[in-house]
């Protein structure tokens, strides 16, 4: 069996809504260059729903990969259904990453969640704290 599914291969080789968008409603990054990957996630809200995601994500294929479908699964889905967004569900539209790789997936989901965070924070929209990763203080990546 192959390391990577096609999936993967497919949105490593031609990653989908690359890019960034220069007056986005939100702007979410994580992850740090001493574990390898950096991802950040640019979104485009009109009335609760995502117009336009983009991404620049500096890592491996898996982290692209990841980056890509998550991008994918959310366009023109509603801020709620966008923060149900689970890393599982990135993995599973991938048809899987290796073990080692799940981190990547985890930080697509966590990505998302920090640009709706800023866009709550920019458009002073109260939030329930525990619903967005504590990126100061988790360790993932220090």
């Amino acid at each position: 069996m192959a390391l990577y599914s096609e999936v993967v291969m497919d949105h490593f080789m031609h990653p989908r809504n690359v890019g960034v968008i220069e007056d986005a409603s939100g702007v979410g990054e994580v992850g740090n260059a001493k574990c390898g990957d950096i991802m950040k996630i640019y979104l485009k809200i009109e009335n609760d729903i995502i117009e336009d995601v983009k991404f620049e994500t500096f890592g491996c294929g898996s982290a692209i990969a990841s980056s890509s479908m998550a991008t994918e699964m959310i366009k023109g889905k509603s801020i709620n259904e966008a923060m149900a967004l689970t890393n599982k569900a990135v993995a599973e539209a991938l048809d899987g990453l290796p073990a080692h790789k799940l981190h990547c997936s985890v930080l697509a989901e966590e990505a998302i969640k920090s640009a709706l965070k800023d866009y709550y924070d920019k458009n002073g929209i109260a939030y329930d704290k525990s619903q967005f990763p504590d990126c100061e203080n988790c360790g993932h990546c220090h």
